[in-house]
C-alpha cells in the first residue's frame, strides 16, 4: 500500500483563462490514484460567464462580448474576472473521511473564516449555496431573520461568494469565488446563479481594500485546515 502524502499541494496560477483550468481539473481528476495527494489550485480568471449543469440559457441576459462557457459544475450561471479570487479544491472525499454535504459546507466556512479576517460578516441562505453579506451593514453580527415561507431570502442581501462542484469517483473539483476587487457590472447582464435581480457585491465596495493575493493567502489556510 503506497504511502500518501495528506498534505494539501497548492499551485498557483495566476491569471489564466477558464477553459484552461477546466480541462486541467477534468484530466487530474481523471488520472488520480488512491495515492495521489490532494490539491488546491489558487487563480483569476480572464472574463467569462460559465453555465452550470442546471443552467437556463435565459438567465443569460446580454452576454455582449464576453463569452459563456458550459460547466459540469453543479448551479447555474456566474461571472469571473479579474478581481475575483478562484480557488479549486481538488479532494478524495472517500479519503478524507465527508460527505459532499459536509464538503459545501466546509467551503462555506473557509469562506466565513476568511471574511472575519476583514470583520466582514458572511452568511449562508437555505438552499442557496455560497456566502451572503448584508448590504446595510456588512459588520453586524447578528443573525439572519428567517424569511417567511413565499418571501425573497435575499432582502437586504448581497452575493460575495459563489460556489459550485463537480464529484466525479468520490473526487471534487470546480470550487469557489470569493469577488475582492472586481468590476461588478457583468453581474447585471445575467441572473446570479438563477437569481433574478440579486446584488452581487465585492470586499471593495462594502469598504473593505484589499487585494486577490491576501485573499488567497486566507483561503488557503482556512481551506487547508478544513479540508485535511
Amino acid at each position: 500500500m503506497p504511502e500518501i502524502d495528506h498534505t494539501l499541494q497548492v499551485r498557483e496560477w495566476g491569471l489564466v483563462d477558464y477553459p484552461t483550468t477546466f480541462d486541467a481539473m477534468q484530466a487530474f481528476t481523471a488520472q488520480r490514484g488512491d495515492a495521489t495527494p490532494d490539491a488546491l489550485w489558487l487563480c483569476e480568471h480572464t472574463p467569462v460567464f460559465t453555465q452550470g449543469l442546471a443552467g437556463k440559457a435565459d438567465h443569460v441576459l446580454d452576454a455582449g462580448d464576453i463569452p459563456i462557457i458550459a460547466s459540469n459544475r453543479g448551479g447555474q450561471v456566474t461571472y469571473h474576472g479579474p478581481g475575483q479570487a478562484v480557488a479549486y479544491p481538488l479532494i478524495d472525499l472517500r479519503r478524507a473521511g465527508y460527505f459532499v454535504k459536509e464538503y459545501v459546507f466546509r467551503l462555506e466556512e473557509a469562506v466565513i473564516r476568511t471574511l472575519a479576517h476583514f470583520d466582514v460578516v458572511g452568511h449562508r441562505v437555505r438552499s442557496a449555496p455560497g456566502i451572503y453579506v448584508r448590504l446595510h451593514n456588512p459588520f453586524d453580527h447578528a443573525r439572519l431573520p428567517v424569511a417567511p415561507a413565499g418571501t425573497d431570502p435575499f432582502i437586504g442581501l448581497g452575493k460575495i461568494s459563489a460556489l459550485g462542484i463537480k464529484v466525479s469517483k468520490h473526487c471534487t473539483y470546480h470550487g469557489l469565488a470569493l469577488n475582492v476587487h472586481m468590476d461588478l457590472s457583468p453581474f447585471a447582464r445575467i441572473n446570479p446563479c438563477g437569481y433574478a435581480g440579486l446584488q452581487t457585491v465585492d470586499l471593495h465596495t462594502i469598504g473593505v481594500n484589499t487585494h486577490v493575493a491576501q485573499v488567497h493567502l486566507l483561503l488557503r489556510q482556512h481551506l487547508s485546515a478544513l479540508l485535511q
